[in-house]
């Protein structure tokens, strides 16, 4: 059968089964939620079963764009022998979901059974989200809602009480090279008879820049390779064409067709080179300066040039460390936290949460005390690697034990003035007196400094 050239590329590619789902592992895996629905494995009776659609139920599909939900619908529908009924809730009303009741009781009339799709079902409000719940309990429909929105904050606690809710994780870059270069290859459905080639460093550059989305990242491929075709400067006289499509011709997808497509240039980036390096470096420079101008420009540029966020989140969480330490402990949280809001929220909106943390991270106090205290332990551990534990600080579980004299000298803090066991030593003796934190009058390192310097005032009135 001729391909339609008609219909986009990313619905020519959609996944017909299971084993054509690229992503979703958490969810698709061997053994995982959604792979149990729709994998035949285990009995005939099971199978059975499965096919009939005896184990599903109502679910919610939460996640980013162009990530699969309308895709894992259509197979379950498929899966379940279920007849699969698509409204949008951007372009439907209430007389849109009568419509679709009315043809799902018509099907069960018939022994049949129907899965209504709901797209972008955050949209509805809450009267025309109420219109499913009796049709949901009564089993007239498979409901399956698609949204990009937090479901807690956006669907009816009604509705949310009757279906389960799958997250859907954005694609990793090389998941979206694999959808890629599927498409190249497949002749039935995809860009195989045009028999084209991708450079590696534009595979890289179109898989960052559809930023997980599959959909975007089969719409950029489908564009770039008709410009291609195009700009192939040998044997463009002689090839036959199909409806004005090419049927047989070989090209190569470079970098520079991707800039010509983009309506923005692609920013210079090499996640495995110079460019790398010098950017981070110039990241961790502008924070540990102090400078949050150049700290949210150097994040976006890296992001924008295809920099995995989760290496830039590392680097900061370690830069709340080195440099700020205990000048302001807030700085790991706020960096741990942004870190947790992207991976819930994804790109766009996550790539915020970044910058917050590089700017906050920029304006914080700066301490490195930390990081030399860490440095300074580490040596010390090389230097004196086999130190007895001093005897009053052994623990003592046993007779034998407490009778060798462990823990018989250690005087419990709680107990002392000011919580304080003034003059009692915690390291090796040989080890006494070496001080590895020295923390700076910066941020509440000030306070610290303060109060370790008034025990230490204790420890020599003690002596």
């Amino acid at each position: 059968m001729p391909i339609d050239w008609n219909v986009p590329l990313a619905e020519r590619m959609r996944p017909r089964h299971l084993q054509e789902m690229v992503g979703q592992t958490h969810l698709l895996g061997s053994g995982k939620p959604l792979n149990r629905l729709l994998d035949g494995d285990g009995s005939q009776e099971r199978n059975q079963e499965r096919n009939r659609g005896g184990h599903l139920h109502s679910m919610i599909f939460w996640g980013p764009p162009g990530t699969g939900k309308t895709t894992l619908a259509r197979l379950i529908a498929s899966k379940a022998q279920a007849e699969f009924i698509s409204i949008s809730a951007v372009t439907s009303g209430i007389q849109d979901i009568r419509k679709a009741i009315e043809r799902a009781k018509k099907m069960q009339s018939e022994g049949g059974r129907t899965l209504l799709f709901v797209d972008e079902v955050h949209r509805f409000n809450k009267s025309q989200q109420d219109a499913f719940l009796p049709h949901i309990e009564d089993g007239t429909i498979i409901f399956i809602g698609a949204t990009t929105e937090n479901p807690s904050f956006e669907l009816n606690n009604a509705l949310l009480s009757r279906a389960r809710v799958y997250l859907l994780k954005s694609l990793i870059a090389s998941e979206i090279e694999a959808v890629v270069l599927q498409a190249l290859d497949d002749s039935e459905r995809g860009l195989g008879e045009w028999k084209l080639g991708i450079d590696p460093e534009a595979l890289e550059q179109l898989s960052f820049q559809a930023q997980g989305d599959v959909r975007r990242a089969l719409g950029l491929l489908e564009t770039v390779a008709d410009l291609a075709v195009h700009h192939q400067e040998h044997g463009l006289n002689d090839v036959e064409d199909d409806g004005g499509y090419p049927t047989i011709r070989s090209a190569v997808i470079g970098v520079h067709h991707l800039a010509e497509v983009l309506s923005e240039r692609l920013v210079k980036y090499d996640r495995k080179g110079d460019y790398f390096y010098d950017q981070i470096s110039a990241l961790h420079k502008s924070i540990r300066g102090s400078n949050p101008d150049a700290a949210v420009y150097w994040v976006n540029r890296m992001i924008k040039g295809g920099c995995d966020p989760h290496y830039l989140f590392r680097r900061l969480v370690r830069i709340a460390s080195e440099d700020i330490g205990n000048a302001d402990p807030r700085a790991l949280s706020l960096a741990m936290d942004a870190w947790n809001a992207y991976d819930r929220l994804g790109v766009p909106e996550g790539d915020l949460a970044l910058s917050h943390a590089a700017i906050y991270l920029s304006v914080a106090p700066k301490s490195n005390a930390v990081y030399s205290a860490h440095n300074r332990a580490v040596q010390a551990v090389a230097d004196y690697p086999d130190e007895d534990v001093p005897p009053h600080l052994r623990n003592a579980p046993t007779h034998l034990a407490k009778q060798m004299g462990h823990g018989k000298e250690y005087r419990y803090s709680h107990d002392e003035p000011n919580t304080y066991s003034a003059g009692q030593d915690y390291l090796p003796d040989a080890m006494v007196g070496q001080v590895f934190y020295q923390p700076t009058e910066n941020g509440l390192e000030k306070k610290i400094s303060s109060k370790l310097n008034w025990l230490k005032s204790l420890d020599k009135q003690s002596r």
